[in-house]
Parts: structure tokens; C-alpha cells; sequence
């Protein structure tokens, strides 16, 4: 049995009562049992799959606490999740989300670390995008006095994927040199922000064009995606970079394994550039495969070059990785404390808006991080709701665009 809150407070309180006053309304249960709003994705594809409903509000197991959400991220990862475009999909219908901040409703028995009314922030495996979510304490951290519930939706995944991937995997050490694909996104910021807590450190960030202004002041060099990049770093670099960060593969892979110096790291961390249309492409999948440059293990050994992967869902929900994911989240709670880091944050949305949200990531027009506030009334300029919205997107989009015509929203934070 969980131990409800007695003395939550205030604010918990009045979220309950104010949700507890809707949820009397077409309740479905034949028990009356207590219900929540949740972004539930009905079926692998496009974004009309995509519905805010009501949902059974789940109750806290042995080692678990009871979170009322204020705030989750979206990633591009969640794009790829609900076109099916994953190892492995799980079955349908889902929740979907893997990271989110809130307060402590309740904590349920064996539980120790976490008392009722702390404010938190955890990793998901799926069910993160409604008002009320459970999960192990292994996964739950807490959050700085000073730190905003939308800074936390927008810190843990993006922070900790780019710390353990610079330090933990690639050794990032004074006077080296980190090229960074898709450096106007949250990863692509983070990691910035980190390689400035190291001396003499030279970042490379390669990005749209629509998006250099925005982030010329968080690296060294900064490049068009659609230039010939390569040139341009050797300019700078005849030797080449010492760490490659690549969340796109297809013909990247093949460019970034160039740039390395002996003994460089390239680390791929994600797949784009399989993302094309809004549904899941047989022959965009099949394009960036062909495109990846086939290694020869004997040529790495003559070069002297590494090559990695890094998946931080993997890491805690299959690898049993907690306690090293816990040791980088100290480390960037201190930072954060020192005020040397802090999330850039691109837009808020209503879970109502997570089809215009996930659009925008779609376009790759957000510079930092999407985050879901679950506190938030959908903006007057956009259409209805989740559920009756039309679809978006359905023309495949040419993700290397110059999108200098895209406009930012009155919603963008």
C-alpha cells in the first residue's frame, strides 16, 4: 500500500482537487477509479495516431513514488517511436515519453530517498507524457531548489546522454577538439555548455543556416549542413577533430570518420536522417544504410580510430547502467549549481499541442528543447485539440533545407 500524502502541499493539493472536479465528468470505469489526461499513441504511423484521453491513474509498487507531472521533454527519438521507427517497438496502444519533472504525490512502501511534496525529475521507460506517472526510485532524482520545472523537463536525457558520451566514452580532456552534428538541438547545446567547462576545448558545430544566429555564442566554429563541411574544419584543423558526435548516420558517418585524428573518438548516438516523411519509409531507412560508409576493422586498427555507440535508454532500462547514469547526474547538478550549465529551452506546448510539437521537431526547426507543460491551455492559434487536429505534415520534408523562411510561434518560449 502507498503512503498518501496527509500533509501535501498546497499546490499538490489544489491540482488534485482541481482534476479530481473534471475527472467526475464521463468517467468510464465501472469502479470510478481515479483517472488522468495522457497523450496515448493508438498505432505506428503518422500523427493522427496521436490522442490526449483519459486513463487509469496508476498507484506506486514496492520502491516506487507517485509523480504528479508539471512538465515532460520531447526528443526526436519520440518522432522515431511513433512511426515504428525503433529496434523492437513495443506494443501499441502507449504512452510515450521517457523523461519528466514534478512533485511527489505519494511513495509507496521500501521506499527510502524521496518524501511526499519533493520536487523531481525522472527517466521513463514510455509513459511519461500524462498527469500522473510511477516509477522505480533508481530512475528519480531530485531537483535543485532554484531549478524550474521547465528547465528539468529539458535536463535530464539531453544533459546526461551528452556527459557520459564526452567524458565517459570519448575522455574529453583540456585542448582537444569535438565536432558536434545537429548543434542547434538539446543534445547539440548541452554539449557545448560542457566542452566550455573544459580549458582550450574547440567545438565544431554543424547546423541549418536558419539557425546560426541563435547559436554562433556556443561554439568555436560553426557550419552550414549543407556545405562541404569537411573542407572547411581541415581549413581549420588539417589534422582533423579529436571527438565526432553523430545523431544523423547515413552519409555522415563516412564524413565524420574522415575527420579523425588517430586515437579520435566518433560516437553515433542517434538516426535522423532515417526520418523523412511523417510515416516510417522503407526506402529512407534502406537510403541511410546504403549511405553508411562499411567499416573495415583492419583499417581502424591501422588508423588508430574508435569507433562507439550510445543509447542511455539502453544504459538504465536494459543494461542496468543506474548507478553510472546517477554518478554523471551528481556531476550535473553541481554544474548546474555553479551556474555553468542551464537547458535551452525552444518552445512550451499543451499536451493538446504534442502534434504541432512533434511537427516542429519533425522540421527540425526547434533551437534547444520541446517541452510538454502539462499545466498548459492550448494557444488560441492553434487548431482544436490532439483529438481534433488535422494531420500535419504529410509532404516529405527536405530536412537539409535552409528553412530561413520558417517563423517562430507566439507560443515559443
Amino acid at each position: 500500500m502507498a503512503k498518501e500524502g496527509v500533509d501535501m502541499t498546497e499546490e499538490t493539493e489544489y491540482m488534485i482537487d482541481r482534476h479530481a472536479g473534471k475527472e467526475a465528468v464521463n468517467v468510464e470505469s465501472p469502479s470510478n477509479a481515479k483517472e488522468m489526461r495522457a497523450v496515448v499513441l493508438a498505432g505506428f504511423g503518422g500523427l493522427n495516431k496521436l490522442r490526449v484521453t483519459k486513463k487509469a491513474m496508476p498507484e506506486p509498487q514496492d520502491g516506487e513514488v507517485k509523480i504528479r507531472v508539471k512538465a515532460c521533454g520531447l526528443n526526436f527519438l519520440d518522432l522515431m517511436v511513433r512511426q515504428g521507427n525503433i529496434d523492437n517497438p513495443p506494443k501499441t496502444p502507449l504512452v510515450p515519453g521517457f523523461e519528466c519533472c514534478g512533485i511527489v504525490e505519494s511513495v509507496a512502501e521500501n521506499t527510502q530517498g524521496f518524501e511526499i511534496g519533493d520536487r523531481v525529475m525522472a527517466f521513463m521507460n514510455y509513459n511519461a507524457w500524462a498527469e500522473v506517472v510511477c516509477t522505480p526510485v533508481d530512475f528519480v532524482y531530485k531537483m535543485p531548489d532554484d531549478m524550474t520545472f521547465t528547465e528539468a523537463a529539458a535536463f535530464s536525457l539531453n544533459f546526461v546522454a551528452a556527459y557520459m558520451m564526452l567524458f565517459e566514452v570519448a575522455s574529453l580532456q583540456e585542448g582537444m577538439s569535438v565536432l558536434v552534428h545537429s548543434a542547434g538541438g538539446a543534445v547539440g547545446q548541452a554539449v557545448a555548455q560542457l566542452c566550455s567547462t573544459v580549458p582550450n576545448v574547440t567545438v565544431f558545430g554543424i547546423a541549418s543556416c536558419f539557425k546560426h544566429t541563435s547559436i554562433k555564442d556556443s561554439v568555436t566554429h560553426l557550419f552550414d549542413r549543407n556545405a562541404d563541411y569537411i573542407q572547411e574544419v581541415k581549413k581549420i584543423s588539417p589534422d582533423g577533430v579529436d571527438i565526432v558526435l553523430d545523431c544523423l548516420c547515413g552519409e555522415n558517418t563516412g564524413k565524420s570518420l574522415s575527420l579523425l585524428k588517430p586515437l579520435g573518438t566518433y560516437i553515433l548516438y542517434g538516426a535522423s536522417n532515417m526520418v523523412t516523411g511523417e510515416t516510417k519509409s522503407f526506402f529512407s531507412f534502406a537510403k541511410s544504410w546504403w549511405q553508411v560508409e562499411k567499416v573495415n576493422p583492419i583499417k581502424l586498427y591501422e588508423e588508430n580510430k574508435v569507433i562507439a555507440g550510445f543509447s542511455l535508454l539502453n544504459l538504465l532500462f536494459k543494461q542496468g547502467g543506474c548507478n553510472l547514469v546517477k554518478s554523471a547526474m551528481d556531476k550535473l547538478l553541481s554544474l548546474y549549481e555553479q551556474k555553468k550549465i542551464r537547458p535551452v529551452v525552444d518552445s512550451l506546448w499543451a499536451l493538446e499541442e504534442v502534434k504541432e510539437a512533434m511537427q516542429r521537431i519533425h522540421d527540425r526547426g526547434n533551437i534547444g528543447k520541446l517541452i510538454l507543460d502539462v499545466e498548459k491551455s492550448p494557444t488560441p492559434l492553434m487548431a482544436n485539440d490532439s483529438t481534433e487536429t488535422s494531420e500535419a505534415g504529410e509532404e516529405e520534408e527536405e530536412p537539409e533545407g535552409d528553412n530561413d523562411s520558417k517563423e517562430r510561434m507566439p507560443f515559443i518560449h
